[in-house]
């Protein structure tokens, strides 16, 4: 059974129409990486298929069924609370997402404490349980935000945005996690981020979102200066240079670096040498 299906999807958000006539189908246990420009509708499409926003036209089916608020999903979101100001260690930390409670420490019992431990075991963090969150890297707490989406051991992980803020080396470290995981529990993800690299070597697939259209195959036939051009409604260069893949308009790389770091968690990476 696919993970998602997408059939003539349109999404209106703010007023405006985000994504329209969308098609796609993501098989279970694919990586897919989601790229495109800020507004082209990547945390739209997030949410509607985590059924916290209704297509405007079309239909949406996870595992073959309307989505149910977030049923069988894991979901990373892009804003989140500045987890180093909680003094909180790593493992209360998990444990305050369990059963969708989010910063009420609950009281666990046995399952719970078992369900606590495996998901720190499988995001390798166990070392992280007992340290508090203000001692931690960017990347240290990225591996606790996926800890927390893996509580109820979902079939699709939803990931938004997660290497905003880190460094290139922690980018690259919760890719290799993200990928470890996702093929040690058969399960689906879609991640989104702003540069195509870091990804590279994990994705199965991309989906591009642009000007209201999506792209979805392999990077041979997706990332190519015709179907971007197509998706943008103007010229796009992509040029490949020792391994890396830049993504040009007229107006300079789209795909700008701007967006990765955060004042504060890059200098805590910056002075932290533990693995993320």
């Amino acid at each position: 059974m696919n993970a998602i299906e997408l059939q003539g999807v349109t999404l209106r958000q703010g007023g405006r129409t985000v994504l329209s006539r969308v098609g796609a189908t993501i098989e279970a246990g694919e990586f897919i990486g989601v790229f495109g420009p800020n507004g082209a509708g990547k945390t739209t499409l997030l949410r509607a298929i985590l059924g916290l926003l209704r297509p405007t036209a079309g239909t949406i089916q996870v595992f073959g069924e309307a989505p149910r608020n977030g049923a069988r999903i894991g979901y990373l979101p892009q804003k989140r609370s500045a987890a180093s100001n909680l003094g909180l260690n790593g493992r209360d930390f998990v444990a305050s997402a369990y059963e969708g409670t989010r910063w009420g420490l609950p009281i666990l019992g046995a399952e719970g404490r078992r369900e606590i431990d495996w998901a720190l075991e499988t995001v390798e963090a166990r070392e992280l349980a007992r340290r508090p969150l203000s001692d931690m890297s960017g990347g240290e707490r990225q591996r606790l935000l996926l800890a927390q989406a893996l509580l109820g051991k979902p079939k699709l992980l939803l990931l938004d945005e997660p290497l905003i803020s880190l460094d290139p080396r922690y980018q690259r470290n919760v890719v290799d996690l993200v990928r470890r995981v996702q093929r040690q529990l058969g399960i689906a993800v879609l991640f989104t981020a702003h540069e195509l690299n870091p990804l590279l070597p994990a994705m199965d697939r991309v989906l591009y979102l642009g000007s209201g259209r999506a792209a979805l195959g392999s990077v041979e036939e997706v990332v190519t200066g015709e179907v971007l051009s197509q998706l943008y409604g103007a010229p796009i260069e992509v040029l490949r240079i020792g391994g890396r893949i830049l993504v040009v308009s007229a107006h300079g790389e789209i795909e700008a670096d701007a967006h990765r770091h955060d004042g504060h968690d890059h200098n805590h990476d910056d002075h932290n040498h533990d693995h993320a």
